[in-house]
């Protein structure tokens, strides 16, 4: 029998968590880009300030890692709790009842279209290989050796979150008056196409759909703050 694989069809473990944890840092990053871009182009709309425009970028970019880092914890920490406690829950049942577990792993065979003596077949063998691992796969669709660490997910979406916020921030800051705030739209649209390309591969998508969502809420999130930014200070409230 050939082992030959489709080039573009990953079959090694944990691709699919792989993949999902780069999905989730390119979002990340998507994230600081557009928060942190809506909160200094909306300070800039209303002063020309360079320290008002530094501690608004600094609060929402060191604010902005924290919460998703904190967000990502707690989330992974509960999805990781409540899996391993699921695993706890199988591996008790092979111990108490293996026959009623090894009938159960046979009709979950059966159901997928298996004659009932070939389902009989695999589930004994399997059984006889890695009895808990063959459960879990076929019934809770769990791998015990890929569960996701929570401080893990942590760091990364506040590293990739702080990246992605570097990038209007330094802009913002660098660049002449003049061109401050439209030179920090063309990076930003420029910085979330790219994002949104590699998060439509990463995907498999459409990339110029991707882009255009990215880009057009990007937009629409920046001329919002920088008109209500622009009001505020026309007005003179700020």
């Amino acid at each position: 029998m050939s082992t030959e694989t489709h080039a573009d069809e990953p079959h090694a473990a944990g691709v699919a968590a792989r993949l999902n944890w780069l999905r989730a840092g390119v979002l990340g990053a998507n994230d600081g880009i557009v928060s942190v871009a809506a909160i200094v182009v909306g300070v800039a709309g209303a002063t020309t300030s360079v320290p008002a425009i530094l501690a608004a970028g600094s609060a929402g970019l060191i604010g902005g890692a924290i919460s998703m880092a904190l967000g990502e914890y707690v989330s992974v920490s509960s999805s990781r709790d409540s899996t391993h406690a699921l695993i706890a829950k199988e591996r008790e049942e092979l111990a108490t009842m293996p026959e009623a577990e090894l009938r159960e792993l046979a009709a979950l065979y059966e159901a997928k279209g298996l004659s009932p003596a070939t389902a009989q077949t695999v589930a004994e063998e399997l059984t006889a290989h890695d009895a808990l691992a063959a459960h879990l796969e076929v019934e809770l669709h769990i791998d015990q050796d890929d569960v996701a660490n929570p401080w893990t997910a942590a760091w990364a979406s506040a590293a990739s979150f702080t990246i992605g916020a570097l990038l209007p921030f330094l802009t913002i800051l660098l660049l002449p008056e003049a061109v401050r705030v439209p030179g920090t739209f063309v990076a930003v649209l420029a910085a979330l196409a790219l994002t949104g390309a590699v998060s439509a591969r990463i995907g498999g998508a459409s990339v110029p759909r991707t882009i255009a969502r990215v880009v057009i809420g990007g937009a629409l999130a920046l001329a919002a703050t920088f008109l209500v930014g622009w009001l505020l200070g026309t007005t003179g409230v700020v």
